[in-house]
């Protein structure tokens, strides 16, 4: 279906097939009175349109992500045997892209607080990194076991 003749039909079809009550639709098609919304609802060329907008973009959605699989599938088959780092990062990106791996959640800000010691997260910020080596090491001590920056083994 072609895009409606009516400019302010085409808009209200698009507002609605974007996930707009009636009324908003109205209101983002440029319509003063929103008391008409219903009657607009139910005229025919404006479902039509409304379901073929839906329609698009779910199958869009449906191929791109298809799609986007398919490209790594092809990048992990023309490396696998060349180049061991490439294949193994498509498959990764694949599994991102399905959900294997749960998002890392990150805290920023605010105290840290240990036995004895508060250490304000905001002055830590500007550190080198022999500055945040030594806190580390420090930390460390204070706990009861030492970590080398170097390597992250206990000493």
């Amino acid at each position: 279906m072609p895009v409606l003749r009516n400019a302010k039909h085409e808009a209200f079809a698009q507002a609605l097939a974007s996930g707009r009550t009636a009324t908003e639709a109205m209101d983002a098609a440029g319509y003063s009175d929103p008391r008409n919304s219903s009657r607009l609802t139910k005229n025919d060329e404006i479902a039509k349109r409304v379901a073929e907008i839906k329609s698009r973009v779910a199958e869009k959605a449906e191929w791109s992500a298809a799609d986007r699989l398919q490209g790594l599938k092809a990048i992990y088959d023309a490396n696998a045997d060349k180049d061991a780092r490439v294949a193994v990062s498509a498959i990764a990106e694949a599994n991102k892209m399905q959900g294997s791996y749960a998002p890392a959640k990150h805290q920023h800000g605010g105290m840290i607080k240990t036995q004895s010691v508060n250490i304000d997260a905001e002055k830590i910020r500007g550190m080198s990194d022999n500055e945040l080596d030594a806190l580390e090491s420090a930390i460390g001590k204070l706990l009861g076991s030492v970590v080398d920056p170097e390597d992250g083994e206990a000493a």
